[in-house]
């Protein structure tokens, strides 16, 4: 046996012979691989068996690990759990995950609230809500609520709902809202109107129109023709939902049927979602780290990374083909589900096996147009990246670039922001804003001047630092290529004042993208520059422009309302920062506060009836 140094011999003679994971480390401290083992002690050294075949991702992986740690649980079922839930926290490069996981959306009814509202959110939390997910494209889910709302027609503000407002909002008047708000619909009426979407939205449409029907009928023979009307309406929009869904089977399949495709170190799984015997729906997810691993292990990594998120897992799992954790998996999900019994299982004849075959065209289809559009895209950033190198004189093409741009409301709640793009992609974990707080007017060319101050001290900073193993910052630790400001010759001027006394003149290239006309402003030259409007180099800037600029303006939004926020509250005599807490955790807004009655604010914790008359006229 071989091991990198003693340390590692150490943890190699001391390991449990116990179910549990080991989180393999580099030599930065960064976890690299999470693992499970039903026996720690047998799994972990095998990694270090001079005899051991690995692949070669895994010979790379042994090279990198410089400490190992190790947690004991008490079973292989236990040991699954945390293995997820660690992969899901660190994301190590060595392990198969599924890509950019943490944004997935997912539809959100607010069952928590009276009256709940319908909203897109991309965390799940445990708060009483029901979620529905995780979608791949934020696109498709509001193309979803879009159709659904014509159908359902659930609110979507904030209002605390009496059923006694004086008039509905537009949503009513175009028929996108049942206005529980002046008390066109009841309690009991909208929420099983809320039951019905939720049921939608899981494929079950069947019981929802038996029921309409039986409504409809119902209002009918009391002559209420106006309510048979309006459920009429509801019935044929659903029918016409249903009437695109494939049927798949006279059977009443619930199934989602598993399939993947590879090619070239990628992977895609496709899913398809049949419910009651029809396709409602499709979907799939990229997985990385899946170099070198066998399909079995990719598709069981997937099962556990996707169902430990989706919120829905119906009665089966079709699976293309066997996997060495079929029955521990299967197990867990029947853990998550207790009141039915979820089976996994590769179909080997009839429809069940066509749609395991139909789910792998339908991957390897997908696959072959995303890898088609990655192409496509990575060449448009390498023809813009060149065409700005030709424009500006660069000797290299700017593989780093960062722009800058401030907003205000006449000088207040100023705040700057700092976008990075890298090899011409946007790198949002290295995105910044900066709080103004040397400016107090309206003036944009103190404020970037402010901002790049304190961009280049940091870089500054962190360089001239003596401290062993200071941990290096992304975002100001490394210095652009090209610095962009959203301006003309002034905001340039402030950039190029601050690049002197920092001494990076030579070391960056700064320009000024002015709106009106798109032209790029250039340090020493008296006309600016007009690229060609059918530039890959101009949509470039032009992207990033207006990244920094949607940037800005939602930090300064953001400080805007904060601001605003203590201003409403904290002028009140008698409301503290504990009463001012507890009343907004109470009603959730300040505009849920203006909108309740003194009662109802009398009702907030630490608020008598004399303050809560007092906090009514003041937001008033």
């Amino acid at each position: 046996m071989r091991s990198s140094n003693e340390h590692l011999q150490s943890i190699l003679d001391t390991l449990p012979t116990t179910p549990g994971c080991y989180l393999m480390k580099n030599n930065a401290g960064k976890i690299i691989y999470v693992g499970k083992a039903i026996n720690l002690r047998s799994r972990v050294r095998s990694y270090f068996q001079a005899s051991a075949d690995h692949t070669m991702k895994t010979q790379h992986l042994v090279q990198e690990i410089a400490d190992i740690d190790w947690i004991v649980v008490g079973s292989e079922l236990e040991a699954l759990i945390l293995e997820m839930t660690l992969i899901k926290k660190h994301r190590p490069y060595y392990n198969i995950r599924l890509k950019d996981d943490k944004r997935y959306p997912y539809i959100k009814i607010h069952w928590n609230e009276p009256f709940p509202k319908v909203t897109v959110t991309r965390n799940l939390e445990e708060d009483g809500a029901k979620y529905y997910g995780p979608y791949t494209s934020v696109w498709a889910v509001h193309q979803t609520l879009d159709l659904l709302r014509k159908i359902f027609q659930y609110r979507t503000c904030d209002r605390v709902i009496t059923g006694h407002d004086a008039r509905a909002c537009l949503y009513y008047d175009i028929k996108l809202c049942s206005a529980p708000c002046i008390g066109m619909i009841n309690e009991t009426e909208y929420n099983q109107m809320q039951t019905d979407l939720g049921k939608f939205l899981e494929g079950e449409t069947d019981p929802i129109l038996d029921r309409l029907y039986a409504s409809m009928q119902k209002f009918s023979d009391a002559l209420e023709f106006e309510k048979a009307a309006a459920l009429r309406d509801q019935i044929n929009a659903i029918e016409r939902v249903v009437e695109k869904q494939k049927v798949i089977s006279t059977q009443n399949m619930n199934t989602d049927v598993i399939a993947l495709a590879r090619a070239d170190g990628d992977a895609c799984v496709q899913i398809f979602f049949i419910r009651s015997g029809k396709l409602v729906g499709r979907d799939y997810f990229v997985l990385e780290g899946a170099d070198d691993e066998k399909n079995s292990e990719v598709i069981s990594q997937f099962l556990k990374q996707f169902y430990s998120q989706s919120t829905h897992i119906p009665e089966e799992l079709l699976l293309p083909e066997n996997i060495e954790e079929a029955m521990i998996i299967q197990n867990w999900l029947n853990q998550k589900k207790p009141d039915e019994k979820i089976q996994i299982r590769v179909p080997r004849s009839g429809t069940p096996k066509q749609l395991v075959e139909m789910a792998t065209e339908n991957a390897a289809e997908t696959l072959r147009s995303l890898k088609s559009q990655w192409e496509m895209d990575s060449h448009k950033q390498s023809v813009a990246l060149a065409e700005l190198q030709a424009a500006l004189g660069m000797k290299d093409a700017p593989n780093r670039m960062e722009c800058y741009d401030i907003s205000n409301t006449q000088g207040t709640a100023s705040v700057g922001s700092m976008v990075v793009f890298e090899k011409g992609v946007p790198s949002k974990k290295l995105y910044r804003r900066f709080n103004i707080k040397t400016v107090h007017q309206p003036d944009d060319f103190a404020s970037m001047e402010e901002v790049l101050t304190r961009r280049f001290r940091r870089w500054q900073a962190y360089h001239e630092s003596n401290e062993v193993g200071k941990k290096a910052e992304p975002s100001f630790s490394v210095l652009p290529d090209l610095l962009i400001v959203d301006g003309g010759k002034g905001q340039l001027s402030r950039a190029l004042k601050v690049l002197e006394e920092f001494g990076l003149t030579e070391k960056i290239k700064a320009v000024g993208l002015a709106k009106s006309e798109e032209l790029v402003i250039l340090p020493g030259q008296v006309e600016p520059l007009a690229l060609p409007r059918n530039s890959q180099g101009l949509f470039m800037m032009q992207r990033i422009r207006d990244e920094a600029h949607r940037f800005a303006i939602t930090a300064h939004r953001n400080r805007r309302g904060k601001a605003n926020l203590r201003s409403a509250l904290d002028e009140i005599p008698g409301v503290g920062p504990a009463r001012k807490k507890a009343l907004l955790k109470f009603f959730g807004s300040v505009e849920a506060i203006r909108q309740a009655s003194a009662e109802e604010i009398a009702g907030a914790p630490g608020i008598s009836p004399t303050l809560a008359k007092e906090i009514l006229r003041s937001l008033n």
